[in-house]
């Protein structure tokens, strides 16, 4: 995968990184990423993505922009409010970088569709926060062996995680969370999120993307990093995989 001059001089930045290079950045040009979910979480980093030159994005998000979005997704102005937001973010890769090819799914992805929508990507982002679609989400991508990067926010806290649990030493989604599909929690329109909160998480998310495809630095899968906000804190525990986790390991789901 060669690089343009224009692309030598868009990503020179990247370049000259001793730890991405050229090398890694032909990786990101070849690569292709499934974003689930433009809120929040996934609207800075579809930004980042788009900037650091992801070869194909794939948006995922049946939601319309409202206005109360507006506050902390910060890929959309107040003329979008109505529109789609995978179109409107599809929109916004290509004002970003004509070089990434860039497609839009407005539907709501779920258990039966997800397999399809993974398929042929090198790396998903899941920024949802519907417990059940995370869920089918992981389930998908520990199927098809593709990382996941799942990151969330609530009020002043966010977490996020690398996973890739078909390796022996390494969990998966739900040796972290669980199996109950029913799990109970608050939006953020009833409980509330601190905008720029979901900057930092988002921004985090799409390093971690490019960690995956250019395989920079430590290794962060089976980490969690906690955020918290209020105490202007950031902390990282080690995951442990669950031998009896029903998705990864010696239980029943697979």
């Amino acid at each position: 995968m060669t690089l343009s001059d224009e692309e030598l001089e868009r990503y020179a930045r990247h370049i000259i990184l001793r730890d991405l290079g050229g090398a890694g950045q032909a990786r990101l040009k070849a690569a292709r990423v499934l974003v689930i979910g433009a809120g929040g979480i996934g609207a800075p980093a579809i930004q980042y993505l788009a900037a650091a030159g992801v070869g194909a994005l794939t948006i995922v998000d049946n939601d319309r922009v409202d206005r109360s979005n507006l506050q902390r997704q910060v890929l959309f102005a107040t003329a979008d409010i109505g529109a789609g937001k995978a179109e409107t973010a599809a929109a916004r890769v290509a004002a970003i970088n004509p070089n990434v090819a860039v497609t839009a799914h407005s539907q709501r992805l779920d258990a039966q569709s997800a397999a399809s929508l993974i398929a042929g990507h090198d790396v998903v982002l899941d920024g949802t926060d519907n417990f059940t679609t995370r869920l089918a989400v992981a389930d998908a991508a520990l199927a098809a062996r593709v990382p996941l990067i799942s990151a969330a926010v609530a009020e002043f806290e966010g977490q996020l995680g690398t996973y890739r649990g078909w390796e022996a030493d390494k969990p998966c989604y739900r040796c972290f969370v669980g199996a109950d599909p029913e799990r109970e929690g608050l939006s953020c329109s009833e409980q509330g999120v601190l905008g720029a909160l979901t900057g930092i998480l988002g921004s985090l998310a799409a390093l971690e993307v490019v960690r995956s495809i250019a395989a920079f630095g430590e290794d962060s899968a089976g980490k969690l990093l906690l955020v918290d906000a209020l105490a202007l804190r950031f902390r990282s525990l080690q995951l442990p995989k669950d031998p009896g986790c029903p998705a990864c390991g010696k239980g029943t789901l697979r």
